[in-house]
């Protein structure tokens, strides 16, 4: 609840609400790293003392948690598409534009939740969840089989958006791949097929990538899963 003492102060202009601490929070998070934020740093960045904030946040993990459900509370599950494997590329597709959006918030949005019992997570960590579950059998699948395909698919979102990240071209002023790359360094004797693939490598397209494997992903659950007498055929939708 906002109180008198939350609001203007020496001039300042409008209450400290939850939204607007965790709106900083990302702002500093985005820019500094989760190093660079403190409950100090935020307070600062706010013009308040540190006490008005923790009526509203008890500590920095609670800033983190609040973080990760403003992130995700962006992610899009239409539960009522017919077209299941369709939706499931698009809930995909944003889930890497969000976390490609705030490169430094990913370690919270694959991390921070499994350090939380599920009863105990922000509502918002949980929505996409249930919006998937509930796409799916609402699509005939079982409550099982619902759950499996989420953690498949989060499962693989969550590592290719780790290894997208990873993808620096080191210089990209070079015209040669293996420069671009700086895989000069490395022994020639050694390491002969990462030079091979020097110019795939230095191309790396995200979006592609993420297709690829959700073709496989997608096309893999909709031939295995559709084996049983409950599951829907689906057919895969191009890319």
């Amino acid at each position: 609840m906002t109180t008198a003492t939350d609001g203007a102060r020496d001039g300042e202009e409008g209450p400290i609400t939850r939204a607007l601490i965790l709106e900083t929070a990302l702002a500093i998070l985005d820019r500094d790293g989760e190093s660079g934020l403190s409950m100090r740093r935020l307070s600062d960045a706010l013009k308040r003392d540190p006490t008005v904030l923790y009526r509203h946040v008890p500590n920095k993990g609670a800033v983190l948690d609040g973080v990760a459900e403003i992130i995700l509370s962006e992610l899009a599950v239409d539960s009522t598409d017919p077209d299941w494997v369709n939706q499931l590329r698009l809930i995909a597709h944003d889930f890497r534009r969000l976390a490609l959006a705030h490169p430094n918030a990913v370690p919270l949005l694959v991390t921070r939740p499994l350090a939380t019992p599920l009863g105990q997570r922000p509502l918002g960590t949980l929505r996409p969840l249930e919006g998937v579950l509930a796409l799916l059998t609402s699509a005939g699948f079982s409550g099982v089989d619902a759950l499996h395909i989420y953690r498949v698919l989060f499962g693989y979102l969550h590592g290719h958006i780790l290894d997208e990240l990873q993808e620096i071209v080191e210089h990209p002023e070079e015209t040669d791949y293996v420069l671009r790359l700086g895989l000069h360094r490395l022994p020639v004797n050694e390491f002969p097929r990462l030079r091979e693939l020097a110019s795939l490598l230095a191309s790396y397209d995200g979006a592609v990538e993420l297709d690829r494997g959700l073709d496989l992903l997608l096309g893999g659950l909709s031939t295995t899963l559709a084996r049983s007498d409950n599951a829907p055929r689906a057919a895969a939708t191009p890319s």
